[in-house]
């Protein structure tokens, strides 16, 4: 079972139908939605500030989500995807955004609706993503825009995906 942890008078709260993997950590101020996973090694770490994430999330595996004491938050919409080994500090992410494989975001960034964040990109603090483009680099720059439906169904298959591999381990340990 996971490590869900109080701290400073904050539990979390974790949503029904959601898949946090044996050595997951929650810890604090931490409200999760519904039919999210949050998988191995990921750390999400409520304990100096907020951190929201909405309906059907996947945190995948090594990924961490932290935020500045007293100041910036964590706001995940519904439907992202967070890729391996992740690090999320203070920063919102809108529905159905994809963040790549060992993208940094730091604090006060924003990430719009359907945007891509390439693997390995660094989105700098204040940082602003417009809804359906793609960014990538060190530092993040934008690269394109991206088609509304192409992005979509991308995100989406992604998201649904994820959904379906956390049944899998529920299957398992219903056995």
């Amino acid at each position: 079972m996971a490590l869900i942890k109080s701290v400073r008078g904050f539990t979390p709260q974790i949503g029904e139908d959601c898949f946090l993997a044996e050595n997951a950590t929650v810890v604090g101020d931490v409200i999760m939605g519904e039919g999210c996973s949050v998988w191995f090694n990921t750390v999400l770490r409520g304990d100096v500030n907020s951190i929201r994430i909405g309906n059907h999330v996947n945190i995948q595996d090594g990924s961490v989500l932290h935020t500045l004491y007293e100041k910036s938050t964590v706001e995940i919409g519904d439907y992202v995807s967070i890729g391996h080994n992740v690090t999320v500090h203070g920063a919102k992410i809108e529905n159905y955004a994809l963040i790549g494989m060992g993208a940094i975001l730091l604090d006060y960034a924003v990430v719009g609706e359907g945007a891509i964040v390439a693997a390995g990109a660094l989105v700098l603090s204040n940082t602003i993503i417009p809804p359906y483009t793609l960014w990538a680099g060190v530092p993040a720059k934008m690269i394109k825009n991206v088609e509304p439906s192409q992005t979509n169904e991308m995100n989406r298959k992604i998201a649904h995906n994820y959904a379906m591999y956390a049944g899998w381990y529920k299957e398992e340990d219903s056995l």
